[in-house]
């Protein structure tokens, strides 16, 4: 699918919300699929990747209805071998985090997904979990699936994470619920903690500090009711658009404002961006608006320590340092190298593209102010790349047409007619 997108000429005025979070929708099902009894989720994401989660809960036994946004799981604490291959389609969340949960079953599954899942490490995961006493197989070690794992009796460890990730994280704690003892992860820098949040929320007593948080295995979840706030990562493609259109005051309504989520804002505030946030709800996770009004930007330094807190964000943030003054400077973002493309080239290939100046140093990017120039941009089967190119493009001086747009499904389907209704010449 090509899209095309005119510069944008008029501020971006008015009130979005956005889909529900990816992210937690995903730790919300698995979480459901365990537990004995039914369990509600309300605004669940409407995207590809949260429905490769329940397709593969599906195949292990678990019946659930989604109607509209609304999911209903009846849960079950034993779950049955699955007959054929669990797909976890372009979705990593789904193929780690059910790495942890099917590593101490006491039975064989086998997880896959599309071409460019299957090439995404997964040794991260599989190691640990293998120091737990978990049997899983696959290409290169282990390190790529397909992944084949016979479920075998876990022991719970302490883990100390070698770079935050609040996947391989929520991966350990989901075998920590099966393991004898006590699992213990630590981390270096704070990361996502949805997975904590919401096991606390179904009364599993966890241990949380700054540092680490610890399970005690053995123990099943309570049925639950949640309401999914709406998703800060999609929201950013909407923020960073209304920080570099002058004159745009935009307001984000019912979004999460979990504080290891809102990294990117941070950021944006240091440029000169100015941004409010309206709390109106804490527990299970902090839920409000974002008032974000535009100014002139200024390029700063992100650190290494703060790129797990906004790592989907890093390219959109590229695009406001393209139209920033003076340079931008991303440290320690080789990450990005391992997304469902290679988002640290991709960057530099967009900007590149429409007349921008970026370059990669090891694993730095530097993005230098630009005057950008529509142009011919491919999303390369990445969501958060077909999003950031549309971004881009209103700050552009003349069209940019973007091939490949049919991935924006896999989070946010409704992405482009959001960005039209605020008054953007979007034609597929």
């Amino acid at each position: 699918m090509r899209v095309h997108v005119e510069p944008q000429q008029r501020p971006l005025q008015g009130a979005i919300t956005v889909p529900g979070d990816k992210s937690i929708s995903h730790r919300a099902a698995l979480l459901a699929a365990l537990a004995d009894g039914t369990s509600r989720i309300h605004r669940y994401n409407p995207g590809a990747d949260t429905r490769s989660t329940l397709a593969c809960l599906e195949k292990l036994g678990v019946t659930h209805i989604l109607q509209d946004d609304v999911l209903t799981v009846h849960g079950a604490s034993t779950w049955q071998e699955p007959t054929d291959v669990l797909n976890a389609g372009n979705s990593g969340t789904t193929m780690r985090m059910l790495l942890g949960l099917l590593a101490g079953r006491d039975f064989f599954s086998v997880l896959t997904g599309d071409a460019s899942l299957r090439e995404r490490p997964m040794a991260r995961v599989v190691l640990p979990l293998k120091r737990m006493g978990a049997d899983i197989r696959g290409r290169q070690q282990g390190n790529l699936s397909p992944l084949a794992i016979t479920g075998k009796p876990l022991l719970g460890m302490d883990y100390h994470l070698p770079v935050a990730s609040a996947q391989v994280k929520s991966a350990l704690l989901w075998a920590g619920l099966f393991a004898q003892g006590t699992t213990r992860v630590s981390e270096p820098h704070p990361s996502r903690d949805h997975t904590e949040r919401l096991l606390a929320h179904a009364g599993l007593g966890i241990e949380r500090t700054p540092s680490h948080v610890e399970i005690r295995g053995g123990r099943a979840p309570a049925s639950f009711c949640l309401e999914v706030p709406g998703d800060p990562s999609s929201a950013a493609f909407f923020i960073t658009a209304a920080c570099i259109v002058p004159g745009s005051e935009l307001l984000v309504q019912d979004v999460g404002l979990n504080p290891t989520r809102l990294g990117f804002l941070e950021v944006l505030k240091r440029m000169g961006a100015k941004i409010q946030l309206q709390v109106h709800q804490e527990e299970p996770e902090p839920v409000g608006n974002i008032l974000v009004q535009a100014r002139a930007l200024t390029g700063t330094t992100i650190k290494r320590h703060e790129v797990p807190l906004l790592i989907d964000e890093l390219p959109v943030l590229a695009v406001a340092g393209a139209m920033a003054s003076g340079t931008l400077a991303m440290e320690g973002i080789g990450e990005l190298r391992h997304k469902e493309s290679d988002r640290l080239q991709g960057i530099v290939d967009l900007l590149h593209a429409l007349g921008g100046r970026a370059r990669v140093c090891g694993d730095n990017l530097l993005v230098t102010e630009s005057s950008l120039k529509g142009s011919l941009l491919h999303a390369h089967g990445d969501h958060r790349m077909a999003m950031t190119a549309a971004v881009a493009a209103l700050a552009a001086q003349g069209p940019t047409t973007i091939c490949g747009c049919e991935c924006v499904n896999v989070s946010h389907p409704a992405f482009f007619h959001e960005l039209a209704s605020l008054g953007v010449k979007v034609s597929c």
